[in-house]
């Protein structure tokens, strides 16, 4: 079996287990979710969820972000971690979107990764998620998991990320890392991986290792 008939049938699995690819991180329009992803960085979803209903309330528009006291919005995010450069970006984002975008979130990669504090992962979450562009999202799901299915073998974001482009249907990419998230925190765990309960053990290059 190719690496590109692996990946195929990986899609094919996921989509059977999650019919539904969906973001877990909770946002009502593009900058809100540029917002809650920049905060997810070494933070999980679900605290990023608790703390983002009060943010989201205090600050409504990108202007009232653009305007905002940095210390003022480190109180409301302090228990994701990193809360001071994390308060720094969400503001200097937003200045920029408003200065060199006209208020508008950027819909390609190459101008989100301008923006304070957006690397390829969030770029790619926002083209897929908000523009429908095709995207492939590297988070730490992603990299484990499409290495022991042996799709790419690297560690480097950037080299999954184009590796995967070349394996994965391009309208399927946001979707395919969505699940993967899924899936990686029900079954394919990074610690006690459930290979025996496992629908992808088919085509698993390393069933059981670590």
């Amino acid at each position: 079996m190719t690496k590109k008939e692996r990946a195929i049938k990986a899609v094919e699995i996921l989509k059977e287990l999650y019919p539904e690819a969906i973001c877990s991180l909770t946002a009502s329009n593009p900058f809100e979710l540029l917002v809650a992803v920049r905060l997810s960085a070494q933070c999980t979803d679900a605290r990023v969820n608790l703390v983002t209903p009060a943010l989201f309330e205090r600050y409504k528009t990108i202007e009232d972000y653009a305007n905002a006291d940095v210390k003022e919005v480190e109180r409301y995010i302090h228990s994701c971690g990193f809360y001071k450069s994390k308060a720094e970006s969400i503001v200097g984002m937003a200045q920029r979107i408003l200065s060199d975008f006209d208020g508008r979130v950027p819909d390609t990669i190459e101008d989100l990764i301008t923006l304070p504090g957006v690397g390829r992962k969030t770029a790619n979450l926002i083209v897929g998620d908000i523009y429908g562009k095709p995207s492939i999202v590297v988070d730490t799901h992603c990299i484990r998991i499409t290495n022991r299915l042996g799709l790419v073998a690297e560690k480097d974001p950037k080299k999954i990320e184009f590796a995967l482009k070349k394996i994965i249907p391009a309208e399927e990419g946001s979707d395919f890392c969505h699940r993967l998230v899924l899936f990686g925190r029900d079954v394919c765990s990074a610690r006690k991986p459930l290979c025996n309960a496992c629908k992808m053990s088919e085509i698993c290059k390393r069933v059981g290792v670590k």
